[in-house]
């Protein structure tokens, strides 16, 4: 059943191709409902989408004036009225679908068209049409799409609606034309259905180049959008992490639990490997972790089984101490401040997890060392210290907080 409330249609009858309104099935004070574009006597159709422009212009008492969304179909532009590919009803030329083996293609275009013959059938009174849909339970079978017309029963029951439609599609074809009124063109205004042409391709060029803008907008998002926001990693809102430190690199996990940070590990230990593929072979024997407990490791564990986890390590969550004790004895200018904040943020978080206080005792009996760091990472405690060379006892003192770091490791 279609979902839009007032649908544009193209429909091959005997006589040719015809445009026309349909609002399918609403529901409307508890009862449903179906029509088409007509007055009190026939149901309405067009030689060309620029003639029913003209006629919903010139006349406001009709069959869908009552619609609760025909105001806002009106409000549309003036191509509202041009139907697009998936409305077009070849219903003359429906039983050469039939002659093809199932396909998606075939049996949505079946389907489709039994759908708008049956509306157009009950809508406009066409007896035979009726008789035909009612008599014949196989047809309801169409609905449930190719799927249900494989294997050798499915093409049995796909070959009998053929020969259903073959046996019968000519005298609902005949009954479907004398149900419509063609409004012929000698009935409108020449010039007026000329210029309403003229307005649809203006209307319908506008819409193209305002969808193709919006589709080179959604495309630059796209290209600009980080994939790492989309792979699994994100969505368990679990991430690698990859730590060069000492000129060595360690690979491990860390989330955020109410804002505190847990580690791949446990008792203070983070569980580090030399390679991402050492650690993703590792989880799938190892349970007895911190991280396991988290809502959504058995996303990760679920992936990881299946032999598909790709561990990839977002820049934000790769940390490098390399070079910042050398830097630090060279002079403030000489530090990026990028990294030692990076580096601090994960000495912090590791120290936080493990819930112990060797990163602050540290702190505290090397208070100069704090308050380096504090005016290094723009911290207000520094107010009132500037760093004085030499600047050994601050590279030592680093060099102290990373070998902090280094002991929680399990492997290094």
């Amino acid at each position: 059943m279609s979902t839009r409330a007032i649908l544009p249609v193209k429909i091959s009858l005997t006589e040719g191709d015809f445009y026309t309104l349909w609002a399918p099935t609403w529901r409307q004070g508890g009862t449903e409902w179906q029509a088409f574009l007509g007055d009190k006597d026939d149901v309405l159709v067009f030689n060309s989408p620029e003639a029913l422009l003209v006629y919903l212009e010139d006349h406001t008492d009709h069959d869908l004036t009552d619609h609760p969304k025909w105001q806002a179909f009106q409000a549309g532009g003036d191509d509202r009225v041009v139907p697009g590919e998936k409305n077009d009803y070849d219903i003359i030329g429906l039983p050469s679908y039939l002659a093809g083996r199932p396909s998606h293609e075939n049996v949505s275009a079946v389907a489709r068209g039994f759908q708008l013959a049956r509306s157009l059938a009950e809508v406009a009174g066409a007896s035979d049409a009726q008789i035909f849909f009612a008599s014949h339970s196989i047809l309801g079978n169409i609905n449930r799409g190719h799927e249900h017309y494989a294997g050798d029963n499915g093409l049995s029951e796909w070959s009998g609606v053929g020969r259903t439609v073959l046996t019968n599609w000519e005298t609902v074809v005949h009954s479907l034309d004398e149900s419509v009124r063609v409004v012929s063109d000698s009935e409108l205004d020449s010039a007026r259905v000329s210029a309403a042409a003229d307005s649809i391709a203006a209307a319908t060029a506008a819409r193209d180049e305002a969808r193709k803008a919006a589709e080179k907008e959604a495309e630059a998002a796209r290209a600009a959008a980080d994939p790492y926001d989309i792979s699994a990693w994100a969505e368990a809102g679990i991430d690698p992490v990859k730590i060069t430190v000492q000129g060595k690199g360690v690979y491990t996990m860390r989330t955020y639990v109410g804002g505190a940070p847990v580690f791949l590990g446990k008792y203070g230990e983070i569980f580090t490997f030399p390679t991402a593929k050492h650690m993703a072979r590792w989880i799938v024997d190892n349970d007895d972790h911190d991280l396991a407990s988290v809502s959504t490791w058995p996303d990760i564990m679920h992936l990881a089984n299946a032999g598909e986890l790709e561990v990839t390590v977002h820049p934000d969550n790769s940390y490098s101490f390399n070079g910042i004790a050398a830097d630090i004895e060279k002079g403030v200018d000489a530090v990026d401040t990028k990294q030692m904040a990076k580096a601090y943020e994960l000495m912090a978080d590791a120290a936080d997890w493990a819930n112990d206080d060797s990163l602050n005792s540290f702190l505290l009996a090397n208070p100069r060392m704090q308050d380096y760091l504090a005016y290094m990472l723009g911290s207000t405690e520094a107010a009132g210290y500037v760093p004085s060379a030499p600047f050994t006892d601050k590279a030592e003192g680093w060099k102290s907080l990373e070998e902090i770091l280094v002991k929680r490791f399990s492997k290094f």
